[in-house]
């Protein structure tokens, strides 16, 4: 989730709030008009007193007239033309629906403080509830607002309809719920326009990502058409600046007095108070005589509840731009703030990085045009990685890293690096025979199957594969020998394990040879414009692969030449033993093989061991030229251990060397005719 602390959920104090602020608004209108109509009620007063004898003697100063009197006792029965504002009371039935009001809207919101209590406190989250939150939480804000507008419009109705149809209702009370109307009813729509957009910020920026899943906010979970900033920025204009204006005109209104309500001639007027009323316009007497009846004048008290009214407005007007100026700025600012941060994140890491679909305007198009994007880009980017890693199976990274390339495509021909390296080559011996007691299937699968065995040795042991040949690998070990030689002795306990099994499948076992060789070689890439492919050119792989073919010829498994010995770190390490000096194929000089025998079995190695001394006395006897003595002691070595094939292959050296002769130029190499 985006956040890490889980929020509250907000109802209650929404509708406190949005409640002051409607009575905030109407509080000194309530005032005005009750000052205004002071007069009146005292009216009304001294009338109850000419009906009560017994409250006669405490209204002794009347100022009613006869007909006023006479009214008054003609209406015994209490209902009185100015007693219509006690019997008929709208506004307490309001508050009563606002009341109830507050009790629908706390049960509509109960289920969403206990989803988000749950969160919080870490609890499992019941199935009905996570599903009457994820239903109704996009229409809480809407829904809010008509629980609490509800309540404004039926209490405005009934005041409507009690002034309009009742004949008791006096024309002061009507007047006065009249103009209560309008003030009321402007106040309403922003104490109700104030809880939706407070609670539709809330839903939108905090509530969100705790509600629907990731793979759900990655895409527009909006039902309706998509909406317009501009449209928000007009609403959000007309609400912090139009309808508090037009609650300041209407205190304007109601805080004047029509000049004909004095009951007053200007003939009949002191000069004092035609300056008071009509000011430098005075002299122009004709004029005011002609506009008398339209001119009206705002006395001092009208006037301080003016500026009661209008300094209300004001303070809901800065109240309202405060919240709104917020509200509005989150909604774009915040939204534009997480794009840019994934933005960042998935610029970084390259990994995949989706932000919230949080509003339904431009920015929320924007965000889900992001998601797109970023999951095409990602795709894109998971197949051009699973393409190159593909290529990578074809030219291992290691032998772009050599090149000095970061990717396949800045291979070009040509391309080359010299290294000092180490070569190892291995092959099956007689796969040929093994093959043909296969289908071409059966070889094709066992290849796989062989070869997947050792390739993740190779790679455990810091090498990498330039070709497969068949059955043959070409590897090659930049650093240390011992990485090669550590690789050619795994290989071959694997492939020991590997024999068992095919023992207990009642198939052939196999054997393979290994030739180890270190030297200078030349990476590159040949081939044409049209095919090209990685390779190797070195004398250095022409003698190991030679190597690989002499553990046929003396029965060895692993044959490692002087020049990768000598750089064994510690040779100590590993059991070995000096085999001959050979001249291959095609190579001039003559090359020290050695054999590892840490790859064979236990038995093998300690007979390699109770051998070593005896075995290097008939090898110093062969170089020594004493043929005879060297082939007794061979043939006796070879007697005594009749597996280990080195033995009869210097026995029969010396039986050919007596039978031939000794070369001139004989330097004590075997010369090797075949590959």
């Amino acid at each position: 989730m985006a956040k890490t602390k889980i929020p509250h959920f907000y109802g209650l104090r929404i509708y406190l709030t949005s409640t002051a602020i409607y009575y905030l608004l109407i509080l000194p209108f309530l005032l005005m008009i009750f000052v205004k109509n002071a007069h009146k009620l005292e009216d009304f007063k001294r009338a109850v007193q000419v009906t009560d004898s017994t409250s006669a003697p405490f209204f002794t100063n009347t100022s009613l007239n006869a007909d006023s009197i006479a009214q008054v006792k003609a209406n015994a029965n209490g209902k009185l033309a100015v007693e219509g504002i006690k019997t008929h009371n709208p506004m307490g039935f309001q508050f009563t629906l606002i009341i109830i009001s507050f009790g629908i809207a706390f049960l509509f919101n109960l289920p969403f403080r206990l989803y988000f209590r749950a969160l919080r406190k870490k609890k499992a989250i019941k199935p009905w509830l996570r599903k009457y939150s994820r239903k109704l939480l996009l229409l809480s804000p809407i829904l809010n607002a008509l629980i609490l507008f509800s309540s404004y419009i039926i209490a405005h109705a009934y005041t409507l309809i009690k002034i309009s149809t009742e004949d008791e209702v006096s024309t002061e009370t009507s007047l006065f719920y009249g103009q209560f109307f309008y003030v009321s009813l402007v106040a309403s729509l922003l104490s109700v326009m104030f809880a939706y957009f407070w609670q539709r910020h809330r839903v939108h920026i905090r509530y969100l990502e705790y509600i629907y899943s990731p793979a759900e906010l990655r895409h527009r979970i909006f039902k309706g058409k998509h909406g317009k900033i501009k449209n928000q920025m007009w609403l959000a204009s007309g609400m912090t600046t139009l309808l508090p204006l037009l609650v300041v005109i209407i205190y304007l209104v109601q805080s004047i007095t029509n000049i004909s309500e004095l009951q007053l001639n200007i003939s009949q007027m002191s000069p004092e108070m035609k300056r008071i009323l009509y000011g430098d316009i005075i002299t122009l007497g004709n004029v005011i005589g002609n506009l008398e009846q339209n001119l009206f004048y705002i006395n001092a008290v009208n006037a301080w509840f003016m500026f009661l009214g209008i300094y209300s407005g004001i303070f809901i007007a800065l109240f309202y731009i405060f919240f709104f100026v917020k509200w509005t700025t989150d909604f774009i600012v915040q939204p534009v703030k997480e794009l840019l941060n994934n933005m960042m994140l998935t610029g970084n890491d390259e990994q995949l990085h989706y932000t919230i679909v949080r509003t339904n305007d431009e920015i929320g198009q924007l965000a889900r045009g992001y998601n797109d994007m970023s999951a095409r880009i990602h795709n894109s980017i998971a197949n051009i990685r699973r393409l190159n890693e593909s290529y990578l199976r074809f030219v291992p990274k290691q032998f772009l890293d050599m090149l000095g390339k970061q990717s396949i495509t800045e291979i070009s021909l040509g391309d080359q690096v010299q290294k000092d390296m180490c070569i190892l080559f291995t092959d099956i011996r007689d796969f040929t025979s093994i093959s043909e007691s296969m289908t071409l299937q059966q070889n094709f699968d066992f290849i796989n199957n062989y070869l997947g065995l050792m390739e993740p040795i190779i790679t455990r042991n810091h090498g990498f594969i330039d070709k497969f040949m068949g059955d043959s690998i070409m590897a090659l070990f930049e650093g240390d020998v011992e990485n090669a030689v550590n690789a050619a002795i795994e290989m071959q306990q694997i492939l020991t394990e590997y024999n068992q099994l095919r023992i207990e499948e009642n198939l052939v076992p196999i054997a393979m040879g290994i030739g180890i060789h270190s030297g200078s070689l030349m990476l590159g890439i040949i081939g044409g414009h049209g095919r090209m492919e990685g390779t190797v050119i070195s004398d250095a792989v022409n003698l190991s692969s030679r190597l690989e073919g002499l553990t046929k010829h003396y029965g060895s498994s692993i044959i490692i030449s002087q020049d990768a010995l000598i750089k064994i770190k510690r040779p100590e390490d590993y059991f070995f033993r000096f085999l001959d000096v050979v001249k291959v194929k095609g190579k001039k000089h003559a090359a020290y093989i050695f054999e590892i025998l840490n790859g064979e079995s236990p038995q093998k190695i300690e007979e390699r061991s109770q051998s070593k001394h005896a075995y290097i006395a008939a090898i110093e006897s062969f170089r020594n030229k004493d043929f005879q003595e060297a082939a007794s002691m061979f043939k006796s070595l070879s007697d005594q251990w009749p597996t280990d094939k080195v033995f009869h292959v210097y026995s029969e050296k010396c039986k050919r060397i007596m039978q031939e002769g000794i070369p001139h130029d004989w330097d004590g190499a075997e010369i090797m005719q075949s590959k």
